[in-house]
């Protein structure tokens, strides 16, 4: 698909998509072995999954602002258009494309996971499914990043927007959330808010556990906001 091609490959064509590959992965191993990881004496990868999704509220909205808000601000998207493709191809080929740069980044912390097996018997299903569960992660905050990106130009605007959806979304529902409202919340709202959480779903299939509300969750988000990005794009 040429769109695809042209997106994936304009991530190397500076040395802006080197730097947010490497920052990714020096932040993400940093913390990782900050939180202990040889300390702690277990074959596994929690020191890992536990910081991932507050770093991808950073990384995915740096990779994804750019898809669109580029794009409006160089006039190109006139251009796109006027090749012989309908939007859906392109919203999906430019989703793809940074979805498939951002699968390369969390590639990079694999590094870890290989070093775990050296020293140790890890569960290797736990920790393919919590790159499964990064991965899907990762796919509804750039749902979420593309939509922002196509209502504005400016592709600082498109990131900070972004990042404060991602991180609200994130929050919901979480331990941290749960504490601070304390008993003056009831019990059924914050089950409901649970269910809307990106740490909580995260959190469980980092544990191994893949249930069909978790995938259920990220696929039906990622759907509705492509969905939302491509009416933008038509309007």
């Amino acid at each position: 698909m040429p769109i695809f091609k042209k997106e994936f490959l304009g991530y190397f064509r500076s040395p802006v998509g080197y730097v947010i590959l490497a920052v990714f992965h020096i932040m993400v191993i940093g913390l990782a072995l900050y939180s202990g990881y040889y300390s702690r004496n277990e074959a596994s990868l929690n020191s890992l999954f536990r910081p991932l999704p507050w770093i991808l509220i950073v990384f995915i909205p740096a990779v994804g602002m750019r898809l669109w808000a580029e794009e409006k601000r160089s006039g190109s998207i006139e251009l796109l258009f006027t090749l012989p493709i309908s939007p859906r191809t392109a919203v999906v080929a430019k989703f793809l494309a940074a979805l498939a740069f951002i699968g390369i980044g969390l590639c990079l912390t694999f590094s870890l996971a290989m070093t775990t097996g050296y020293l140790g018997n890890p569960d290797w299903g736990v920790i393919f499914s919590g790159y499964i569960g990064a991965m899907l992660t990762a796919s509804a905050f750039l749902s979420i990043t593309a939509v922002c990106s196509a209502l504005t130009k400016n592709q600082v605007i498109a990131f900070v927007i972004s990042v404060m959806i991602c991180l609200f979304a994130t929050l919901m529902g979480s331990d941290w959330l749960a504490q601070f409202l304390g008993s003056s919340a009831p019990t059924a709202l914050l089950d409901f808010l649970r269910l809307l959480s990106f740490e909580q779903h995260f959190a469980s299939m980092s544990k191994g556990l893949i249930d069909i509300s978790a995938l259920s969750f990220y696929l039906v988000l990622t759907l509705a906001c492509l969905g939302i990005n491509m009416i933008v794009i038509e309007r």
